[in-house]
C-alpha cells in the first residue's frame, strides 16, 4: 500500500467524519423533537431509499450468503449503537457525547484481539489507563456542574454505544474487504431499518412535514459519510484511519454552539484530550486487523 493511497484514504475518511458530525446535529434536533427511536428509524428508511436507488442503477449482484451474514451482524451492532448514542445525545451536549465515542477505536483494538487473534500490547494497556482517566475527568465535570440523573444516564448510554461502535469498526474492516461502499451502506441501513420497524407501532412517531427536510439531509449526510468511511477502510489499515475519528470533536463543539447554544466545559476538553492521547498511545505500533483474503476471494 503506497503513501499516496493512504493519504487519499485519510482525506476521504476525514471528509466522512465531518459530514457525520453534521448529520449528528440534524439527528439531535430530530431526536429532541420526536425521540431517538423515530429519528433513527426515518433516517434509515430515507437512507435505504437513497442508496437502494443507486444500488439498482448500478445493477449490482445480490450479495453472497457470507457477505449478507456480515452485513446483518454489523447492522445489528450499528443499529443498537446509533439508537443508544442519539438517545444519550438528547441528554448531553453534542461535543461531550462525541468525546465519549472516542473510546471506540481503543475498544476496537481489544475486540480485534478477541475476534481476530491479535496480541494486546503494553501500549494498549497504557492507553486504556489514560483514556479511562479522560472519562473520569468528564464524569467529574458533570458531578461538579450538578448534572441531572438524565444527563448521567445519557452519558452511560453513549459509553455503551461506544463499545458497540468499536465492535462495528472491527466488522467494517472485514465488511469493506468483501463489498463496495454502496453495498455496505445500503445493507447496514436496511438491517437497521428492518430492526427498528419491528417496534415502530409502539415506539415510533410519524414525522411532520416540517421535519422531512431534516430527515432527508440526515439521510444524505449519513449515507455519504458511511460510504466514504467504507471506501477509506477498504484501502487503508485501521491504525492509519483511527485518528480521523478525533476531528469530530472540533465539528461537534462548533455545531453544538451554533445550533443548540451549547458551551464546552474545560472538563470536557481535558477529558477529550486524555481520551485521544490514550487512544493514540494504544494505536501506535499496534497491528491493524488483517485483511480477510479468503472472504474477499
Amino acid at each position: 500500500m503506497g503513501r499516496k493511497q493512504s493519504s487519499l484514504a485519510f482525506a476521504v475518511a476525514t471528509l466522512g467524519i465531518a459530514t457525520y458530525a453534521m448529520m449528528d446535529a440534524f439527528m439531535k434536533g430530530l431526536s429532541i423533537a420526536s425521540g431517538a427511536y423515530s429519528a433513527v428509524l426515518w433516517r434509515s428508511v430515507a437512507g435505504v431509499v437513497l442508496m437502494g436507488a443507486i444500488y439498482l442503477v448500478r445493477r449490482r449482484p445480490w450479495p453472497e450468503r457470507s457477505a449478507l451474514t456480515l452485513h446483518t451482524v454489523r447492522g445489528l451492532a450499528a443499529g443498537l449503537s446509533v439508537l443508544l448514542f442519539f438517545w444519550g445525545l438528547v441528554r448531553v451536549p453534542l461535543a461531550q457525547g462525541v468525546a465519549l465515542t472516542f473510546l471506540a477505536p481503543l475498544i476496537a483494538l481489544y475486540l480485534a484481539a478477541a475476534l481476530l487473534g491479535e496480541r494486546i500490547r503494553r501500549a494498549a494497556i497504557l492507553g486504556s489507563v489514560i483514556a479511562s482517566a479522560g472519562v473520569f475527568v468528564i464524569a467529574w465535570g458533570q458531578a461538579r456542574a450538578g448534572a441531572s440523573h438524565e444527563t448521567l444516564l445519557g452519558s452511560g448510554a453513549i459509553l455503551v454505544a461506544s463499545v458497540l461502535y468499536g465492535y462495528s469498526l472491527v466488522l467494517l474492516r472485514k465488511q469493506a474487504q468483501v463489498a463496495d461502499p454502496v453495498e455496505v451502506t445500503l445493507f447496514t441501513g436496511l438491517v437497521i431499518g428492518v430492526l427498528l420497524s419491528l417496534g415502530a407501532p409502539w415506539f415510533a412517531v410519524m414525522p411532520s412535514t416540517a421535519q422531512l427536510p431534516a430527515i432527508a439531509a440526515a439521510a444524505v449526510l449519513g449515507s455519504f459519510s458511511a460510504a466514504a468511511l467504507a471506501w477509506a477502510y477498504g484501502r487503508a489499515e485501521a491504525q492509519v484511519l483511527a485518528p480521523v475519528e478525533y476531528t469530530a470533536f472540533v465539528w461537534a463543539a462548533i455545531l453544538g454552539w451554533l445550533i443548540f447554544g451549547e458551551h464546552v466545559s474545560l472538563y470536557t476538553v481535558a477529558g477529550a484530550g486524555l481520551i485521544v492521547a490514550g487512544c493514540l498511545a494504544a494505536i501506535r505500533g499496534t497491528a491493524a486487523p488483517a485483511p480477510q483474503t479468503e472472504a474477499a476471494a
